[in-house]
């Protein structure tokens, strides 16, 4: 759903315009209420899979949200805890226990902070599309295959539930769009499930949700060297995931929506989060697309309000409402995620006609980037893995476009190359097979005005070619160079060389 008002894409990330209409304000209310509730059973299984109480989970996405609403720099983005950052922390849960996770937590804000000041965001401009499009898919497919332990060995009555969520979800909005889809499917769900009596399993079955407030802690572990050599992996590692999966979700949303965002400010806003949420005793988080497609594409929403409100409903839910949540059936969350997964898949990508159109080494870098998500669990290791191969075939390319052409001369004793294209280390290693270092006459001009020299491999490649043409008691003089080859290889030509 999405708001019809007439206001640009900037003015809906107005948090003051939205509190001023009573028709946004609305909607960012109730996308937050569903975010909230798709919220609860995936940070249960985080807390699961990293090996600590529910609660852990559950208090970090709500101190993750509120915080990162005030603090980050794309708003409407949700973050809480995330399967990325549970599978980094499990190892270091089991061998050392959750104090020593929570040293860890805080640490790793403050690397993410520091990386954030370092201005970490500008790499963003080095991942290629065909990466955020494998990191799409492999997305999708993730949320997808995680509803598959919830429909499988489950009571029959599950999957025409299911199908019903699924239906209203769809339906829905092509009658009204007053009130979020998953929302009323949620509702209409439990409602059904409670009225007839059906078994079927519910948010209560995921794990126990805590009775009380989160408060303030300090991990109780020994301040040495011993104790930062143990959580400085951890923490360095989780603050790298956590700072990709966010900044690419920034990304993705901004293209949604066609806003920008602050990057630079959401990587330290992120580390702010993260040691909030140590401080209160949670495990960790980052941006959870998932959950940021419910809010943006599903509810409409676009502001702050709806972040913060996740966060906070989050709370009242698990803690003044737990009873009652507890009865939500897992297959109207289920269905909520489906849907998500359908819509967060770039279809167009995988179309056959747009695979046949595409470069193959395109479809390459977003299969590598899907094939691996997928294998791992990890969106980050997906996504340098897909930046790698990104790299490596457009090296290959590249290498391929640079070429030697021999130029006429009038003169009977000189040979004049024109050597043309970008040289760095991939193009430029077979450079010095290209010269007829024993039949060309005794001067040779190489004509650099069609190339550019981009690093020290260039430099010595030339500086060999030179120096088998002086072994036949020949001489190569290099022209052309524009100002920046020039420079660099003044600098260097001659000192890379170990007999230098």
């Amino acid at each position: 759903m999405s708001t019809t008002e007439s206001v640009s894409p900037a003015q809906q990330q107005s948090v003051r315009a939205a509190l001023r209409s009573p028709r946004r304000l609305r909607t960012e209310v109730l996308a937050g209420l569903v975010v909230a509730l798709a919220l609860i059973p995936e940070a249960i299984s985080f807390s699961i899979i990293a090996g600590v109480d529910p609660r852990v989970g559950l208090f970090a996405s709500f101190t993750m949200a509120v915080t990162i609403a005030i603090v980050g720099g794309r708003p409407a983005m949700i973050s809480a805890a995330t399967g990325a950052v549970a599978l980094v922390v499990a190892p270091l849960v089991k061998s050392h226990g959750l104090e020593y996770l929570i040293a860890a937590v805080l640490l790793a804000g403050v690397f993410q902070m520091l990386l954030g000041a370092l201005g970490v965001a500008k790499l963003m401009r080095f991942i290629p599309r065909s990466v955020m499009v494998g990191f799409v898919n492999a997305l999708a497919i993730l949320i997808f295959s995680a509803q598959l332990p919830h429909l499988i060995g489950v009571p029959w009555l599950v999957y025409p539930m299911v199908a019903i969520g699924i239906l209203v979800i769809v339906g829905l909005p092509r009658l009204t769009t007053v009130i979020p889809a998953p929302l009323v499917a949620i509702v209409l769900l439990t409602a059904a499930t409670l009225a007839v009596g059906f078994s079927v399993p519910n948010v209560g079955d995921e794990g126990e949700l805590p009775d009380s407030l989160p408060s303030l802690v300090f991990p109780d572990v020994p301040l040495t060297w011993h104790t930062l050599s143990v959580i400085a992996p951890y923490a360095f590692t989780m603050a790298l995931v956590g700072l990709l999966e966010s900044l690419m979700t920034a990304k993705f949303v901004d293209d949604l929506t066609d806003t920008h965002s602050d990057k630079s400010r959401e990587a330290v806003g992120q580390g702010v989060a993260n040691i909030v949420t140590g401080f209160f005793g949670g495990m960790g988080g980052c941006a959870m697309i998932g959950q940021t497609m419910i809010n943006v594409k599903s509810s409409g929403a676009r502001t702050r309000i709806s972040t913060f409100l996740a966060g906070v409903f989050l709370l009242i839910l698990v803690v003044g409402l737990g009873d009652v949540v507890a009865l939500i059936p897992m297959a109207a969350l289920v269905a909520v995620m489906i849907m998500v997964s359908v819509g967060t898949m770039d279809w167009h990508s995988i179309n056959p006609k747009t695979l046949r159109r595409m470069p193959k080494s395109e479809t390459a870098v977003m299969l590598a980037t899907v094939a691996v998500t997928v294998v791992t669990h990890n969106l980050a290791y997906g996504v340098i893995v897909g930046v790698i191969t990104a790299m490596v075939l457009f090296a290959r390319r590249v290498a391929h476009l640079t070429e030697v052409v021999e130029v006429a001369d009038p003169e009977p004793d000189t040979r004049v190359y024109a050597v043309k294209g970008e040289l760095f280390f991939a193009s430029s290693n077979d450079l010095v097979y290209q010269f007829d270092y024993v039949d060309d006459p005794d001067n040779v001009i190489i004509d650099m005005s069609a190339s550019h020299i981009w690093d020290a491999s260039t430099v010595a490649t030339l500086d060999a070619i030179t120096t088998k043409y002086a072994a036949k008691g020949k001489t190569a003089t290099i022209v052309g160079l524009d100002d920046n080859s020039a420079e660099r290889h003044q600098r260097l030509s001659g000192h890379l060389s170990a007999d230098e």
